[in-house]
């Protein structure tokens, strides 16, 4: 902590080389880490203790409406509300965002007896916080107040109450919400894993709400990158190497999957198998004429049409392949090359 109280007195002065000011800069930068690290500790204990029956009850409340969460603020409550708002409608809880003087000039229309009212505010006076919490009574919504003053208005208005600790500020001068933001967003992120987890919701599930960008790249399935059918390089158990090798070489894999007379993938053999039989001293045309038994390597590494690319990615990577088939059943289905994992902004 020896830089964190250095940091809080380090003033360089007016001129001061700029060494000196990138030394002040990161004892700041230090400081105001620790500081909301700190913070968030405490939320943590705060957690086990008075939130933990607020936080219960928070989340079976919402678990259990037929509508939607209504995530309201100000300043920058108001930006993590927003926050919040969107990481729960993102897994599996809808959930929208309202800006209280809007809502005092109409959208409070938006909302219905079926909904549930989250309203954030630090010292639960927010003024403009008035007309939501009296539309909330009076159309007996359920309000959830999240502040860090449980006898203020927000306070004692709260059908659930989820009290803030009190932690300090990383401003110095303890006045600009900074820790304060920091365990009002963790706290909603922990509502939003808490009632992911109750719904169990899936990573498939996910992936219907976040279509677009690197996210949905990395929820693609093997299914939908594979090539299946006359693209599979398959041969049958008993040719012989030369001739498994025209499927290697024709299917642009590398490889070729070995079958036996049911169809099953027995085995697997790539021009990296013969390379080495042939640094072995085997004789090119003894090689050539064995049987592929001889030269494939059984029980390959496989994967299922339905496990994520990314995941099949990190399976070729710690397995040091290039193409993986795809099985049901012990069938191949289909075959997946690295390239195409790339190829789709898998990473």
């Amino acid at each position: 902590m020896e830089s964190s109280n250095r940091a809080e007195s380090y003033e360089p002065a007016r001129g001061a080389a700029a060494g000196e000011v990138v030394e002040a800069a990161h004892f700041s930068a230090i400081r105001s880490v620790r500081t909301e690290a700190e913070a968030l500790v405490t939320l943590a204990r705060a957690l086990d203790h008075e939130l933990k029956a607020g936080f219960g009850a928070a989340v079976a409340a919402i678990h259990d409406i037929p509508g939607r969460v209504i995530v309201s603020g100000i300043g920058k409550s108001g930006h993590i509300g927003r926050k919040i708002a969107s990481t729960l409608a993102s897994t599996g809880t809808p959930a929208s965002f309202i800006h209280p003087s809007e809502a005092s000039h109409g959208d409070l229309g938006m909302i219905t007896s079926q909904d549930i009212v989250i309203a954030l505010s630090w010292s639960g006076e927010t003024t403009e916080l008035g007309d939501l919490i009296s539309f909330a009574k009076r159309f007996a919504v359920t309000l959830i107040g999240m502040t860090a003053n449980p006898g203020s208005t927000l306070g004692q208005a709260a059908d659930i109450l989820l009290p803030l600790p009190l932690v300090k500020e990383a401003c110095p001068h303890n006045l600009a919400p900074t820790s304060s933001s920091v365990i009002q967003l963790a706290l909603g992120d922990a509502l939003a894993v808490a009632l992911l987890e109750r719904r169990g919701f899936s990573a498939s599930d996910f992936k219907v709400f976040h279509p677009g960008g690197k996210l949905a790249a990395r929820l693609k399935t093997v299914a939908q990158l594979m090539h299946a059918g006359e693209e599979m390089p398959l041969v049958p158990r008993g040719i012989r190497v030369s001739e498994a090798l025209i499927a290697v070489m024709g299917k642009r894999f590398g490889c070729a999957g070995i079958v036996d007379e049911g169809g099953r993938l027995v085995g697997m053999i790539t021009d990296g198998d013969v390379r080495r039989h042939m640094s072995r001293g085997d004789g090119h045309s003894d090689l050539l004429a064995r049987r592929v038994e001889e030269v494939m390597t059984p029980a390959p590494i496989t994967t299922t049409p339905g496990t994520f690319a990314s995941a099949a990615l990190e399976l070729m990577n710690r397995s040091q392949i290039t193409a993986l088939f795809a099985v049901e059943r012990g069938r191949p289905v289909g075959i997946l090359h690295i390239h195409d994992i790339l190829r789709a902004g898998v990473v």
